[in-house]
């Protein structure tokens, strides 16, 4: 799953890396912590022009009643998306990317509650696949929400939780874009070689706490030691 994960990169630095253009008028900038419900930036492609634009993370489809009832729909699994109604629409005719710098997961029953980055080894932005949707009021502006696809997690990953965004190389991007597209099934699946450029590593526990936001987070730590292994140190 994907449920934190961190976006380093202002959105002129995104556009340059996706060869896009900053459509986010200075609402979005780096966050090292980033949490359900916030305004994060996506990059779409709409008349031609691909675009960095703001969003808030949580899909909200078209067609509900309001915007609060359920938890938010951060993720949409790639096995049942194009037929579960919350999301269909959207993977036929709103997909998107959203960069990430890297995402954070913990282990189920881990008492200790130790975080763990999945990132790029080269430190560029990792493009995870996901969709968008507008909803409209009665009045005003529409809101715009999205949600990331996740995957079986495969490979050390799977060590950790037994899913994992699904991270979208180069090469597939503009086939995941194009609005003019309604089907994409070979892009639902880790894609050859992505998982080669990713490195795991254990990250401070202040991850564990939302108020916590700054470019440590991202740092290697040493893992929290376990319950044995704290007695330990008491014993001479």
């Amino acid at each position: 799953m994907c449920g934190r994960y961190a976006q380093r990169q202002d959105p002129a630095a995104l556009a340059g890396e996706f060869e896009a253009v900053d459509r986010t008028e200075g609402s979005v900038g780096p966050d090292y912590n980033v949490t359900p419900t916030k305004t994060v930036p996506i990059v779409v492609e709409r008349g031609g022009e691909r675009s960095v634009r703001p969003v808030r993370w949580g899909l909200v489809p078209t067609w509900a009643k309001d915007t609060t009832s359920g938890p938010p729909m951060i993720n949409a699994r790639a096995e049942s998306i194009t037929t579960k109604p919350a999301y269909a629409e959207s993977a036929a005719r709103r997909r998107c990317l959203l960069p990430a710098t890297g995402w954070y997961e913990w282990q189920p029953g881990d008492k200790q509650r130790q975080p763990y980055l999945c990132r790029r080894g080269d430190g560029a932005s990792m493009a995870l696949a996901a969709v968008f949707s507008a909803w409209w009021p009665p009045s005003g502006d529409p809101l715009v929400t999205c949600a990331v696809v996740t995957t079986d997690a495969v490979g050390e990953l799977a060590d950790i939780h037994h899913r994992m965004p699904l991270v979208l190389p180069r090469s597939a991007w503009a086939d995941w874009l194009d609005p003019q597209r309604t089907e994409v099934p070979e892009l639902l699946s880790p894609q050859p070689g992505v998982l080669d450029e990713l490195v795991l590593h254990p990250v401070s526990t202040e991850v564990n706490s939302i108020r916590n936001n700054r470019p440590e987070l991202l740092e290697r730590a040493e893992p929290v030691p376990e319950p044995a292994e704290q007695a330990a140190l008491f014993e001479s």
